[in-house]
């Protein structure tokens, strides 16, 4: 990069000045990690101090089975296919139910676009598991999922909100973003829910009180433009609701473990290759410099693994996703072992150990207790983590 356009872009970002869409590329054509790690961190420390966000929670997916096949998705299958399965709503109760242990404070729900269920089964599905787990957030559906409602009911996504907020919905989830541009997204996604239809249902969820995170799947067949691109049409779409909490740049997956049946369903993996970890904090820097009116940015672990999750802590991110046990849709991300649960003295360790301080949260981004900032004596000796 021309040292007189660094400086120009530093010089913004510490007066506050809101970065362009030349910005943003000229940002990803830099090769300084460590300046732009810099310049994310500066903003992350404005924004969340030393603080690192983390919640309990637990995943739950009803179903695999659904009527898209979206080209990077391993986790959908069709009706019969084996593997396949729909659990009954008593089921999901008893399954999440046994998940309740460790303080559970957040319950995450996303599901395949099932072709045959009755959209009952899904405000039924809640009912039953707040009143099984009352104190326990709901965050479900992806707006992909909203869209297909619509479909399946007839009703309108204001009704369907309505009715699932009634049901005990307290948050979307940010998923079925993918990459907006449609330059990238017909060649990745096999459903009707694209920039349009994504915006109207998390504006209309915004208008009803409700607090959204939003997502970017990156690292596969789209460029750098496209991802400054998705991230100005949800700063955008900030600018007039104010409803996103937190964004969640999501590493795209190869599948180092394919399903028990063998089928690649994975159909990018011929002409790609993950990001590397590089790539990945790149990613999570120019992203904290861009969206700057959201107030979190947060890094899946089973996605990024927990060394890089670790490293995006310094460079723009403040949110380590939770205590996760079990996460259908991607795993091993790193492909050397990522743990398939972290409990939260887990993430206690790999918060305070990157030199922030732990503070769980909910949902809403409540504060549900602060913990005691990093020791720094455990700097001197390698410390083995919990598994």
């Amino acid at each position: 990069m021309d040292a007189g356009l660094k400086r120009e872009l530093e010089a913004k970002v510490y007066a506050g000045e809101r970065l362009t869409r030349e910005d943003g590329i000229a940002l990803y054509e830099s090769d300084d990690l460590a300046w732009l790690g810099g310049l994310a961190h500066h903003v992350r420390t404005r924004k969340n101090g030393d603080v690192v966000h983390f919640n309990v929670n637990r995943h739950l997916n009803m179903t695999n089975v659904c009527a898209a096949s979206c080209a990077y998705c391993s986790f959908q299958r069709k009706p019969g296919e084996k593997d396949a399965y729909t659990m009954r709503i008593e089921e999901a109760v008893r399954l999440a139910k046994a998940m309740e242990s460790e303080s559970l404070t957040e319950l995450h729900i996303v599901n395949g676009l099932h072709p045959t269920l009755p959209w009952r089964y899904y405000p039924r599905s809640l009912r039953e598991l707040k009143a099984a787990l009352p104190n326990v957030s709901l965050k479900a559906f992806t707006a992909t999922e909203i869209h297909w409602f619509e479909k399946i009911s007839g009703l309108s996504a204001s009704e369907i909100l309505d009715e699932l907020i009634d049901a005990g919905l307290e948050s979307l989830t940010g998923g079925g973003a993918e990459i907006f541009d449609w330059e990238v997204r017909q060649h990745i996604v096999d459903h009707d829910t694209h920039w349009e239809d994504w915006s109207r249902i998390h504006r209309l969820a915004h208008s009803k009180g409700l607090k959204t995170p939003c997502t970017m799947l990156y690292g596969h067949i789209e460029e750098p433009r496209h991802r400054v691109d998705h991230v100005l049409r949800l700063r955008e779409l900030q600018d007039e609701t104010g409803g996103f909490q937190v964004f969640i740049p999501l590493r795209y997956q190869h599948d180092f473990h394919d399903s028990k049946d063998g089928v690649v369903r994975n159909r990018l993996m011929a002409r790609t290759e993950m990001a590397t970890g590089a790539e990945a904090l790149k990613t999570f820097a120019v992203s904290r410099l861009l969206f700057d009116n959201v107030p979190h940015v947060k890094v899946f672990w089973v996605m990024h693994g927990v060394t890089t999750a670790q490293l995006a802590l310094s460079h723009g991110a403040d949110d380590m996703d939770g205590s996760v046990v079990e996460y259908k849709i991607t795993h091993d991300a790193d492909n050397f072992g990522t743990p398939n649960k972290l409990g939260r003295d887990d993430l206690l360790d790999l918060i305070r150990d990157a030199g922030f301080r732990p503070v769980e949260r909910n949902t809403r981004y409540e504060v549900i207790r602060e913990y005691d900032g990093p020791d720094l004596g455990r700097r001197d000796v390698p410390q083995a983590m919990r598994l």
